[in-house]
């Protein structure tokens, strides 16, 4: 359904208004649809829903396409992390029109006498150009990726503390099929039911090591939700379901599903490129730097690399990474930061700065600056690659060489134009 010019100038006007009232639109809109059709509950995230994290980064991409409905090329980034999440959670052709049907009624129910019959209209059209190119992306993702399409019964074999509160998971494939290769730094999705919800839950993990045929593995971190202090005591909102039900009630022998891997962030390994290679992480971004790191001293042992990591008190994949600079002590560099020292941690050794990550300290020739091709990717929480990408693009770096890995969809990605 083509959108005609007044149609365009219709949706544009409406906009300030849905966006004084998103929250409550979204509200709606979730309220309804998982009524009317519980049985997708299986497919949203139950924490960031009461959160509401879901809630913005569905109004966030909304709104942002309706302002921009003539020159939608911005949202492009945004539509490619959407389509591959949507990829990796089965989503299929017939949820859009169920999504439309519920937010245009919420529209309506907003707007009230406002929402025309000409007004419907036309955001009716404008939902299905968005909704018809994302089905499209979708598809040319799918057929990548071949047979796998849906969830696939994999094998917890072997379940590794790596951190505090932080494991592996190595999952082998119950059907015994070798396993696709995907590039470094993409995801997988895994389900798992969840009895206290009464629903499947599925999370995204970055997988963290190089392609394998045998096997998959991924870093789960115990997720304790937003700290809440008063004079009486501590607690925390919004507890991590999945990740926790993973960590405290999933062993070795245990089953889960997984999707096909996908993802927007990754190391291009169909690019022979040689340029340095820089990676900043904290916490649980440690996964996909793991692949990325790995990978290159698999297929390119001769390539510039240099990593910046924050932890806490215990760096994950601590002794790997001291037997990589090891291998490779000409290629290799690492600059580690931790602000919970150990009695026996020893500078030089276990970490090289007693703080948060702060790019300013690391020398510029570990950070590759003067180099006009550095690659440079980011993973971590979103403050923390915001303050980082800051840095970088502050010395003179053309965002276009950095990356970024979001899981969400929200307001992020704008704010580093």
């Amino acid at each position: 359904m083509a959108l005609t010019y007044q149609q365009s100038k219709l949706v544009k006007n409406t906009v300030p208004a849905l966006r004084e009232h998103g929250e409550r639109i979204t509200s709606l809109f979730y309220n309804s649809m998982l009524r009317d059709h519980p049985e997708l509950n299986n497919y949203f995230n139950t924490v960031n829903q009461k959160n509401g994290r879901q809630p913005r980064a569905l109004t966030a991409v909304i709104l942002q396409f309706a302002s921009n409905i003539m020159h939608i090329s911005e949202l492009i980034p945004k539509l490619e992390r959407m389509c591959n999440k949507h990829c990796s959670l089965g989503i299929q052709p017939e949820h859009y029109g169920i999504v439309g049907k519920y937010l245009i009624q919420a529209f309506a129910e907003v707007l009230g006498p406002d929402m025309t019959p000409d007004v419907r209209a036309a955001w009716t059209a404008a939902y299905w150009v968005l909704a018809k190119m994302m089905i499209g992306r979708e598809t040319q993702l799918y057929k990548n990726f071949d047979r796998w399409v849906g969830w696939r019964k994999f094998k917890i074999d072997r379940k590794v503390a790596e951190a505090d509160d932080m494991y592996s998971f190595y999952l082998v494939p119950v059907d015994g099929r070798p396993l696709p290769s995907f590039l470094p730094g993409q995801y997988v999705s895994l389900q798992i039911h969840v009895p206290d919800i009464g629903y499947d839950q599925s999370r995204q993990f970055s997988l963290s090591e190089a392609p394998r045929p045998d096997y998959y593995r991924i870093c789960v971190k115990r997720d304790q939700g937003m700290v809440y202090r008063n004079s009486v005591a501590t607690s925390y909102i919004n507890p991590g379901i999945l990740t926790n039900e993973l960590i405290d009630h999933y062993h070795p022998g245990d089953t889960v599903d997984l999707s096909h891997p996908a993802g927007e962030f990754f190391l291009d390994t169909n690019n022979t490129s040689s340029v340095p290679v820089v990676l900043v992480s904290a916490g649980v971004g440690v996964a996909p730097m793991v692949s990325i790191l790995n990978t290159i001293a698999a297929t390119q042992p001769g390539r510039q690399i240099s990593w910046v990591h924050g932890s806490r008190r215990t760096v994950p994949f601590d002794e790997h990474l001291r037997s990589l600079r090891r291998r490779f002590p000409d290629s290799l560099r690492t600059n580690i930061f931790k602000t919970d020292l150990a009695g026996s941690d020893l500078a030089g050794v276990h970490y090289d700065f007693d703080e948060r990550v702060d790019l300013a300290k690391v020398k510029r020739e570990d950070l590759f600056l003067e180099h006009g091709g550095t690659e440079y990717y980011i993973c971590g929480p979103e403050q923390f690659m915001l303050e980082m990408a800051e840095y970088i693009r502050d010395q003179g770096v053309d965002l276009h060489r950095v990356k970024f890995e979001l899981f969400s969809t929200g307001t992020f990605a704008s704010t580093m134009k």
